[in-house]
């Protein structure tokens, strides 16, 4: 820092792309026979353009202040009470800055219920939350206040803009002590870490630490405060008491505590799930604190990290500083350590930026020859098939020559997407298996698919499913529809491939520019030229390939395991990973209900197995209505095992980490954690191999995504307005539309990789929820009513349209919910529309269940005698 002295308790924080220190105080030299002084400057460093940087100074703040509490928010710098040596404040402001014009400004924020120094602040949102800290000068004033403030509502009336008091952690009062907000797997959580109080017997009695002197006692217990567990309405502040009951009957936990006791430390979040203790006081010397003087070694510089979701800490090397008595605050990814205390009466005008590196290990020639062995030998399946692609009947339906069971494999190699692959281990290991239930309920949909949806498909002989809708309804309805679902999977395709090349790229020496480009190349390339028949054949081996892998890698986490499998199992109970149920009815808990679990999953899949054209298109390629519902019950029941197989890696993975938490990188998102044990601990050409999973399970939803969109467009726009004529021309026109959208969903998934995701499968499940919930609501009102019209059902689809857009936007409901509530809303609004509309003349024979004996020509198998459809 320019022409400044080191600095204790400053105001520290980001804003504006700057790093702003203000106030603090300091020992004037020597520091042994000075009276602390109290400071008022600031200083802003910025960026100068070439990787350097440039200190601001010669600003003022209104009076000199020290040891507040300190957050970085959108708003500014939030500075919570305080102290200037002669009282402790309440008030709290927010610090900005203006590099451009050179200010900075202090904005008043309503004051503390009590006033409060040395107390430690976080941020989930933009609610700022205070805990502990000392309302008078000595330590004997701890307190353990815990404290909140929504800064979303400045401008609001003045009763809705103040600090809330919140019920307090299970332990003494404290100063001096870190609080950091991250993520625990399930919701964004506050961490009170560590600290001081007094030695007081009775305060301390089931505290972990010790009494570095007779009056001070130092902790190392560590709290979790869930705010999504918390019914603030249930706290009676006067008294104390908190009467939340249920899901909201522990806000605060436990955790595990520190490996030594941390004072004035300073900690920042980092990754999507770590805590990093920088420094902090041990109290080791503290007693000798007047004894060494200017001897003392200084406060330690051992870096602990701590993992929120295995509730482990470990010993993560030496900092290169050990500033204490400052907060750490994240800056453009980094760690920044501003001033601070050193050792005692000691400070420091250092920076330091600290940047976590990733260790990446080379995935070597023999995975990689593996791994290209596998891609070139798909690319060869579809040069095989390409031979057999006569007309659209072959290159869409594969001549309806496809085995059952093959087509059944590609039905679950559709919707076990890479982003299952990777994201339900990485859901079971961040959470429990309650999301398993949710999986189980595609045997549950499965016969509804035999018996309500097939018959309508076969005996119509669709080559896209949206045929029956305008032979039920009408040609909008139809258009609507197949137009929602090519949109679906063209973004789909995009999304797929961008978040599996995030976990390719951490396993691989590969950008994730270039995994996207490979899967995207290679997937055009056997589908364009093989067909239908390429997909399924290779959709075959690759369920084949990723089960294999997943299997070696369940084994292979079990044994490293400590304890093998009895181990397995007892860590796994007693740390609440085998939990599979939550009895609550909130529908936006991330603790899924389980109500919420069976309609959202229920829904997801009906949607998916009755009025997804990838899903219908494989019923449509075997011989015979018989064979069709047997590749329906060979995917449904191929997704139990194999359900319990994806949740039990997850669960291993786990107890794997738990057992070697310095395996951890906390560099790699939650959902990388398969891709990280893939990287680190499976044997060479193995590792090929699962990788080689990874890519089977993108491909087989890319090349699905690819072949059917195409499929839709020519069935229902192309064909039906005359724009192919001849079965050569809508040949010609597949090939070019699966090479089109290919190529779209590939420049999509480069346009959408994001490392920020928290979790692929939640926001996958929100696509899928978006978009299928609508179609599914159309072909229920089709199959299941008989007043309902083509125009009503159209209003009710664009109605749960509607409805998903706002959804994600004004509510907090769980995205599993979205495909359900998509359904209900089209059903409903489309079936009361339908009664106030006029009726509509239509021949419903055969259509719908009410009538589907009155219709004739119908082959034994269910098949129509006719060929393809002729449609206008």
């Amino acid at each position: 820092m320019p022409d400044a002295p080191g600095l204790g308790g400053p105001l520290v924080g980001v804003y504006n792309d700057a790093l702003i220190v203000a106030g603090g105080a300091c020992f004037p030299e020597p520091v042994w026979e000075s009276e602390k002084l109290w400071r008022d400057e600031a200083w802003v460093l910025v960026a100068s353009g070439a990787g350097g940087y440039e200190w601001l100074a010669g600003f003022k703040l209104d009076r000199p202040i020290a040891y507040a509490a300190c957050v970085s928010t959108l708003y500014g710098v939030a500075c919570l009470g305080g102290t200037d040596g002669q009282a402790v404040f309440d008030r709290c402001f927010l610090l900005r800055c203006d590099p451009l014009v050179r200010w900075v400004s202090q904005e008043p924020l309503p004051p503390l219920p009590k006033p409060c120094a040395c107390g430690a602040a976080a941020r989930i949102g933009d609610v700022i939350y205070l805990a502990g800290g000392q309302s008078g000068s000595t330590l004997d004033t701890a307190t353990s206040n815990f404290w909140r403030l929504d800064l979303s509502r400045q401008g609001g009336p003045a009763e809705s803009f103040r600090w809330e008091i919140l019920p307090s952690w299970p332990g003494p009062g404290r100063a001096f002590h870190l609080m950091v907000a991250q993520h625990n797997g399930f919701d964004d959580c506050i961490y009170v870490v560590g600290g001081r109080c007094v030695n007081d017997p009775s305060r301390v009695a089931d505290a972990a630490g010790l009494a570095p002197t007779p009056d001070v006692f130092a902790l190392r217990d560590v709290y979790e405060f869930n705010p999504q567990r918390c019914d603030a309405a249930a706290f009676d502040a006067r008294s104390g008491t908190y009467t939340g009951t249920g899901r909201f009957a522990q806000p605060w936990r436990r955790r595990a505590d520190v490996p030594h006791a941390v004072m004035a430390g300073t900690g920042a979040a980092i990754g999507q799930s770590h805590i990093f203790v920088l420094s902090g006081d041990d109290g080791a010397l503290m007693a000798r604190t007047d004894e060494l003087k200017l001897e003392h070694p200084g406060f330690p510089k051992r870096v602990l990290a701590y993992h929120t979701i295995t509730d482990t800490w470990i010993e993560a090397g030496a900092s290169p500083a050990n500033q204490v008595t400052t907060p750490a605050v994240v800056w453009d990814g980094k760690m920044i350590l501003a001033s601070g205390e050193i050792k005692p009466r000691v400070r420091t005008p250092g920076v330091w930026a600290i940047e976590p590196v990733a260790h990446k290990r080379s995935f070597g020639a023999i995975n990689f020859t593996v791994l290209a062995v596998y891609l070139l030998a798909m690319v060869g399946v579809g040069v095989y098939f390409a031979r057999r692609n006569r007309d659209t009947n072959d290159y869409f339906r594969g001549g309806q020559r496809v085995v059952w069971w093959a087509a059944g494999c590609s039905i679950f190699a559709t919707m076990l997407s890479s982003i299952t692959y990777m994201a339900i281990p990485a859901k079971a290991y961040a959470q429990d298996l309650v999301y398993l239930i949710g999986n189980l309920m595609i045997p549950a949909v499965a016969p509804v698919a035999i018996y309500l949806a097939l018959p309508f498909f076969r005996q119509i002989d669709a080559t896209s499913a949206y045929e029956y809708l305008q032979k039920r309804f009408n040609m909008p309805v139809r258009l609507f529809a197949s137009g929602s679902f090519t949109l679906f999977h063209v973004f789909r395709m995009g999304i797929v491939m961008s978040l599996a090349s995030l976990a390719l790229a951490s396993v691989t020496s590969l950008s994730s520019t270039q995994c996207v480009l490979i899967m995207g190349l290679l997937c055009v390339v056997y589908c364009t030229i093989g067909g239908i028949e390429a997909v399924i054949w290779t959709d075959t081996i690759q369920t084949f390939v990723l089960l294999g892998g997943a299997l070696a890698c369940l084994g292979l986490m079990v044994a490293g395991s400590e304890g093998g499998i009895a181990g397995f199992f007892d860590t796994a109970a007693a740390d609440g990973k085998l939990h599979a149920f939550n009895w609550h009815m909130d529908p936006t808990s991330a603790s899924l209900a389980l109500w919420v679990v069976i309609l959202g999953g229920f829904g997801q899949h009906l949607s998916s197995y009755t009025a997804d054209q990838a899903v219908v298109q494989r019923y449509m390629t075997t011989p015979d209505m018989r064979r069709a519902a047997g590749s329906i019950w060979a995917a449904a029941l191929m997704t139990i095992p194999s359900s319990f197989l994806f949740f039990g890696m997850g669960t291993a993975l786990y107890v794997f980490y738990k057992s070697h938490p310095e395996r951890l990188d906390p560099t790699f998102m939650t959902d990388q954690v398969f891709p990280l044990f893939i990287a680190r601990e499976v044997p060479v050409g193995v590792a090929g191999l699962i990788v080689a999973g990874i890519f089977a399970a993108a491909q087989s939803t890319i090349s699905t995504s690819m072949n059917s969109t195409a499929t839709a467009v020519v069935t229902d726009f192309l064909r039906p307005f005359r724009v192919v004529r001849t079965e050569q021309g809508a040949l010609a026109w597949a090939r070019m539309l699966t090479f089109g959208f290919g190529a779209a969903g590939t420049a999509l998934g480069l346009l959408f990789i994001d490392p920020a995701n928290r979790s692929l499968f939640d926001s996958f499940i929100k696509v899928i929820g978006l978009f299928m919930g609508v179609l599914g609501g159309l072909f229920a009102l089709g199959v299941l009513t008989r007043r309902a019209g083509g125009w009503g059902s159209l209003l009710g689809a664009l109605a749960g349209a509607g409805v998903m857009a706002m959804l994600p936007v004004y509510t907090a409901v769980n995205g599993y919910l979205f495909a359900a509530i998509g359904l209900v809303t089209c059903f409903v609004v489309g079936y009361g529309a339908s009664l106030l509309l006029p009726s509509e003349s239509h021949c419903l024979d055969g259509l719908t269940i009410h009538t589907m004996q009155r219709r004739r020509g119908i082959t034994p198998d269910g098949s129509s005698r006719s060929g393809p459809a002729d449609l206008p």
